[in-house]
């Protein structure tokens, strides 16, 4: 029984003794160094993870180069997504409980506000104009869940607002030709009636990795970024699946610039370290299966206006984005197929976005 207390006795000295011993004295360096950090602390130090969230305004205008005003003609959007796993505990659940969500991945929570506007091409034209589109606004909000892994990013949202008169679609747009000296559209009266509106969304996105295409100095390089999605609800119900093609500098950064749907996938966030500088331009298709626009179609409840819709409608676009520290600025040039028949010209609009974090 002594030696069993003498044993451990020792072995508690011991212990002790390796707990209090600077782990420099068992490697043999000088006490001098204590205060010097390893390789991977400085690294943590200089880029400590990122908590802020990511505020972006979209604005879409057929305007922008292309000078026309007809078909999907404006849309504003504004979001707020928050930074990765900062999310309440009820949306972790959630997203946790969702099978189209990855598991494994960072989950971010966002909330969006936008509003689109579409007018037929004879925007003089007082009475109905039977053989293009109807005129409509489109007021929404919305929430939305992500769910990041490295080279993959899953997103579900749920939009709700209202298609007609209480959009506000007249009041905006012709308020805002008066500000800038441009013809009034003359046919409002004629609008689609007041229906509220649901849309379900879910996209996955897939980012390749980033392939060097010059020495490791310049991160110069390219990426290849697929994805799929559908839409369900009375305003719009399709399936889309796409690509597209990124060349510049830290593509790794974000998953592509934000975008006003129907259109191609991009993301609200984007992570760039301190002192860095990303760019990059790119070019993208997606082809949609439409079930149902209601901006075509006409309301859902009630007798409107309304035309023979494609089934089948493609997006292209070709654009830049400069991100720096806080800020990511986009720009891009889309060209939409015909969405009815009798449409027999693309239609073309700019989308410029810009990204804040705080």
């Amino acid at each position: 029984m002594p030696h069993i207390q003498r044993f451990t006795v020792a072995g508690v000295l011991l212990l002790s003794l390796s707990l209090v011993t600077p782990l420099h004295a068992q490697d043999g360096t000088s006490g001098a160094d204590d205060d010097r950090l390893r390789p991977q602390d400085l690294k943590a130090q200089q880029n400590p993870p990122d908590l802020r969230g990511t505020w972006s305004a979209v604005i879409e205008n057929d305007k922008f180069i292309s000078g026309t005003d007809r078909d999907y003609t404006t849309g504003t959007h504004f979001s707020w997504l928050s930074a990765a796993d900062d999310v309440p505990a009820w949306a972790a659940n959630l997203a946790a409980s969702i099978p189209l969500l990855a598991r494994e991945g960072q989950y971010r929570i966002g909330y969006n506000f936008g509003q689109s506007i579409f007018t037929p091409t004879d925007t003089e034209a007082s009475a109905l104009v039977r053989n293009e589109r109807p005129y409509a606004g489109w007021l929404y909000g919305g929430v939305a869940l992500l769910s990041e892994k490295p080279n993959t990013l899953d997103t579900l949202e749920l939009d709700l607002g209202v298609v007609g008169p209480l959009a506000m679609g007249e009041q905006v747009q012709n308020s805002f030709h008066r500000l800038i000296g441009s013809p009034e559209s003359n046919g409002w009266d004629n609008q689609l009636d007041n229906e509220p509106g649901v849309l379900l969304i879910y996209e996955r996105k897939w980012r390749t990795p980033d392939w060097s295409i010059s020495d490791a100095n310049s991160k110069l390089g390219f990426d290849v970024t697929p994805h799929v999605g559908a839409t369900l609800g009375n305003v719009f119900t399709y399936a889309a699946t796409g690509i597209g093609l990124r060349l510049g500098q830290n593509l790794p950064s974000d998953f592509g610039p934000p975008r006003i749907r129907p259109g191609l996938p991009g993301a609200g966030f984007f992570d760039l370290p301190a002192g860095d500088i990303a760019w990059y331009f790119f070019a993208s298709a997606e082809g949609r299966a439409v079930a149902r626009n209601i901006f075509l179609d006409g309301n859902t409840f009630s007798d409107s206006h309304s035309i023979d819709k494609e089934t089948f409608v493609g997006d292209f676009q070709l654009g830049f984005a400069f991100m720096i520290n806080s800020m990511r600025i986009t720009y891009a040039q889309v060209f939409r197929t015909a969405e009815y028949t009798g449409d027999e010209a693309f239609d073309s609009f700019g989308t410029l976005s810009m990204s804040l974090k705080f």
